[in-house]
């Protein structure tokens, strides 16, 4: 099992959006996910179609057992067409409690800890974060095997990600205490990209001088992607045919290419 956590510290980005499709396209390639909502505003439970509830919370605080808390996702809405599901999509649910969690548990490995029951079960836990740094983003890196970052090409975007790899640095030094290998860079994800703008183009040049092959294709921006989630579907589901429908698709392809390096960090 591997824990992967996509973070950007500006909202705005696309981090549920891309959560929502790398969990959704994982699962059609054959494996178990599970899809975690960790922002208290719930935005993954309801692109996935389902109401906003404590299921977050519900495990670390209350410690219910994750039969109780899991929501199983119909295929139907994110299958690729003429294409069989060989694997299994769930959603860990989030509403406003989930704010509360680091304040109501005191245990600082109680999501490493519940999260490692899963790893017989489960191929994939794909994190979805708020863009608000808070102790329960501690928690979260102290679980994470690799992580993912999703930004727009665009100045504050570029501050929540540098924010974003200062917190990290931060929590390594953390994870050093309890012999927890260094979090893996999946890549940086340029998203929402507008070719035409002088602004974009320039800024993406700045973003791969800074970071090399960390920074991975961009995903341009498309109307698509928005009416998509508004039926709550997978952009490949809803418009099978599209250009947006392939930068999708190509974006699972990418994920998959730099998770074959990183191995899970706890046992």
């Amino acid at each position: 099992m591997r824990i992967v956590t996509l973070l950007n510290e500006k909202g705005g980005v696309g981090k549920t959006t891309i959560s929502f499709h790398v969990a959704a396209g994982l699962a059609v390639a054959g494996f178990r996910v599970v899809a975690v909502d960790a922002d208290a505003q719930g935005s993954l439970t309801e692109t996935m179609g389902f109401e906003q509830a404590p299921g977050l919370y519900d495990l670390i605080v209350r410690n219910n057992p994750f039969r109780d808390v899991l929501r199983f996702v119909n295929p139907e809405i994110y299958e690729y067409p003429k294409r069989e599901v060989k694997g299994q999509l769930f959603l860990l649910p989030s509403n406003v409690e989930t704010q509360s969690i680091a304040t109501n548990s005191k245990d600082a490995l109680a999501f490493v800890r519940r999260f490692i029951e899963l790893k017989d079960a489960v191929d994939f836990v794909i994190v979805d974060t708020s863009p608000t740094p808070s102790l329960l983003h501690g928690a979260i890196y102290l679980a994470t095997d690799a992580i993912l970052y999703p930004t727009k090409c665009e100045y504050l975007s570029f501050r929540g990600l540098q924010n974003s790899f200062m917190h990290r640095q931060e929590n390594e030094r953390y994870r050093g205490q309890f012999n927890f290998a260094p979090i893996a860079n999946l890549g940086i994800l340029p998203n929402i990209y507008r070719h035409g703008t002088l602004e974009h183009r320039d800024n993406l040049e700045e973003l791969k001088e800074a970071y090399g092959d960390l920074v991975w294709d961009p995903i341009p921006q498309s109307t698509i992607w928005t009416e998509s989630s508004r039926v709550h579907r997978t952009i490949w589901n809803y418009a099978s045919g599209s250009s947006a429908a392939r930068h999708g698709w190509n974006l699972l392809k990418r994920f998959l290419e730099g998770i074959k390096h990183v191995k899970p960090t706890k046992s």
